[in-house]
């Protein structure tokens, strides 16, 4: 997006120009929202801790019924993510089998089918293979959900897995064109996650939905932010297997030319097209916080489930920025005691909207600021602020 202040309709209308607030409201209660097994929702969270640890961790403070839908979504999207991903999937075969997944969410396929011409093609992960096999349970358990459910889930799949088709064209070593070609796979892999889980937030509690707007508003910049401390993180894992999405444009100012990036001798200029990104990353970050502060406090698990993350993503990228002549993903990720640290703060400070600003101030220290626009040239406005707040950061500062 933009380094200007952007309208709403920029930040819910979707690619295929649906938004996330289309689907009415639900009530999530306990014999409303779901009719699914205590055997299923088990099974689900066991499939959940096989193939996202980190995830299935952050999952664990939503109460019972929100839990199962959030859960569901994300093995729905872990499917299409399979898809995307597979070494031994070719492009035709990932664009079918993204459109027949499409399908079967929305009931127009049949799961079984769907499972066992997907899972013996796979190579990847045996717990991505399970799962894909275990796709007829999983879409059971989703049509357990209320209608409403169900819409915003399918709305998260169609997007995800018809934009990941899309972005597998442009997937090589030489990188994205651009950052707007960065913005638009970060959204259909990661932002529309954040517009699908804020829906389902405000359907589990009034206190939500009558802030939505300011969390619509934040939602995709949230999943961004995440998405790209992830694509830093795994930039060298990334190339070794033939796939590049940091964006061009970023990198030739620098004198880097990412075709011919090689991982034992990066040229002088890549240390610094790196830090551009992460400029860019802590704004969207500054947004996730500025989520999280929107919403009731009172939502404490809600609250605890989108802080872990958040803080997970902050450590993350200050290693990131700290040793940029890293070479694998390994080096800067954070040891198991700092995320039970990083859990155990940030719990302990969500309720109070004060500490959390001033912990996410003492975090990001050092870290660049967003690239800021200059005067009205044209190239300027193609830089992503990740400031959905026009202009100041979470705790009310303004951008440098």
């Amino acid at each position: 997006m933009a380094a200007r202040e952007r309208s709403d309709a920029e930040y819910t209308a979707a690619p295929d120009g649906s938004r996330p607030g289309e689907a009415a409201a639900f009530g999530l209660s306990d014999d409303g929202m779901t009719r699914i097994s205590r055997a299923d929702a088990i099974w689900q969270r066991r499939a959940l801790d096989g193939v996202a640890r980190t995830f299935a961790l952050t999952v664990r403070p939503l109460p019972g019924p929100l839990r199962d839908a959030v859960s569901n979504l994300y093995l729905l999207c872990r499917i299409a993510d399979t898809i995307e991903d597979d070494p031994a999937l070719s492009q035709g075969q990932r664009s079918a089998f993204a459109r027949r997944l499409v399908r079967a969410v929305e009931g127009r396929e049949d799961a079984p089918s769907f499972a066992r011409d997907l899972a013996p093609r796979l190579a990847g992960a045996r717990s991505d293979r399970d799962l894909v096999a275990a796709a007829p349970r999983l879409l059971a358990i989703t049509s357990g959900f209320d209608a409403s459910v169900r819409d915003a889930m399918r709305r998260c799949v169609r997007i995800m897995a018809r934009g990941m088709v899309r972005s597998a064209r442009d997937r090589g070593r030489g990188g994205l064109a651009d950052l707007e070609a960065l913005d638009r796979y970060c959204y259909v892999v990661a932002g529309v996650v954040g517009e699908s889980l804020t829906a389902l937030y405000v359907g589990a509690s009034p206190a939500v939905a009558r802030r939505r707007r300011g969390l619509d508003l934040r939602a995709r910049s949230f999943g961004q932010g995440l998405q790209m401390v992830n694509i830093l993180k795994d930039t060298w894992e990334d190339r070794r297997r033939g796939v590049c999405w940091l964006p061009r444009t970023v990198f030739q100012p620098h004198g880097v030319d990412l075709a011919r990036l090689d991982a034992e001798a990066p040229p002088p200029g890549f240390a610094a097209g790196m830090a551009d990104l992460v400029g860019i990353t802590r704004g969207h970050l500054d947004d996730a916080l500025d989520y999280v502060v929107r919403l009731p406090r009172r939502e404490v698990g809600i609250r605890w489930s989108c802080l872990w993350p958040l803080a997970l993503a902050v450590l993350t990228l200050r290693r990131i920025h700290r040793r940029p002549d890293f070479r694998s993903g390994a080096e800067v990720k954070i040891s198991r005691r700092s995320v039970y640290g990083a859990v155990a703060v940030s719990s302990l400070l969500a309720g109070s909207n004060r500490a959390l600003a001033l912990l996410y101030r003492v975090l990001t220290r050092g870290l660049p600021w967003p690239p800021a626009p200059t005067g009205s040239s044209p190239a300027a406005d193609r830089w992503p602020s990740g400031t959905a707040n026009g202009g100041t950061g979470p705790d009310g500062r303004k951008r440098r």
